[in-house]
């Protein structure tokens, strides 16, 4: 199966299996690293990547329905307007070990794009796909406190 999508702003052609994950094709096809495998089950948010806008987790999208996709990923979101939520993230200790900071990170650049200014309850729904096992997520939750959203 051939596809044609976008990822990171720009046009792909890839081919391969309709079944293969999206998280495969994005790390082995694409060489974009910057995704996780958690859990490889949906249950632990690592490989968050954004399907037209919307969080979704990559170990469970098959490549079929990523036919003429926009697809962006943590390496992605590194330039352009996120990039100032990004140092925000690692300045207030948002990052740990690393292994569930792309999808973390993903998830609330998504937030932060329907709600530049999320109340701290907002934020914890928004991230309780997501879990982290370093640092106890109050790290995490003073990015969204030092700065205006998505500015």
């Amino acid at each position: 199966m051939k596809s044609e999508l976008v990822v990171n702003g720009k046009a792909v052609v890839i081919e391969g299996h309709p079944m293969d994950r999206l998280l495969d094709i994005l790390r082995e096809e694409l060489d974009l690293t910057g995704t996780k495998e958690g859990c490889g089950e949906g249950e632990c948010g690592a490989c968050t990547v954004l399907l037209n806008g919307e969080p979704v987790l990559s170990c469970l999208v098959p490549r079929v329905q990523c036919e003429s996709a926009t697809i962006d990923t943590v390496e992605g979101l590194a330039t352009g307007e996120s990039r100032s939520f990004l140092e925000r993230f690692v300045d207030s200790g948002g990052v740990q070990c690393g292994a569930c900071t792309p999808g973390i990170i993903v998830t609330a650049w998504a937030l932060l794009c329907d709600n530049p200014h999320p109340s701290r309850q907002e934020v914890q729904e928004a991230l309780a796909g997501n879990l982290c096992r370093c640092t106890g997520y109050e790290g995490i939750h003073r990015a969204f406190e030092h700065g205006e959203g998505s500015e």
